[in-house]
């Protein structure tokens, strides 16, 4: 029996079943978080099993994941070199941290 563990829509990778993006634990995971941290601190709504699995994923993906990853930092970093104003440069970064972690 094969479990789906991600599912793409809205344009980007999510946990299946969730609201919560792919790039948020694989985020968290490379930040040096283990599973079990992710799910009791991050993302309480997932399951163990669900994060072993979004990481699993990604793992498989490594190469599509990172590239994806690096080109939504390089549009960040593009929009934020636009508005050149750096209070508004700040709330945006914290916007996007606030996003990652709530994803």
């Amino acid at each position: 029996m094969n479990k789906q563990y991600v599912e793409k829509r809205d344009q980007g990778c999510w946990v299946a079943g969730t609201r919560v993006s792919l790039d948020s634990v694989v985020l968290a995971f490379l930040d040096g978080l283990s599973p079990e941290t992710i799910v009791a601190e991050c993302f309480p709504v997932l399951t163990l099993e669900q994060v072993y699995g979004a990481i699993t994923y990604y793992l498989g993906h490594r190469e599509e994941i990172d590239a994806y990853l690096q080109q939504a930092d390089a549009e960040f970093e593009a929009l934020r070199q636009a508005t050149n104003e750096p209070a508004f440069a700040r709330k945006m970064a914290e916007a996007r941290r606030q996003m990652q972690i709530s994803r």
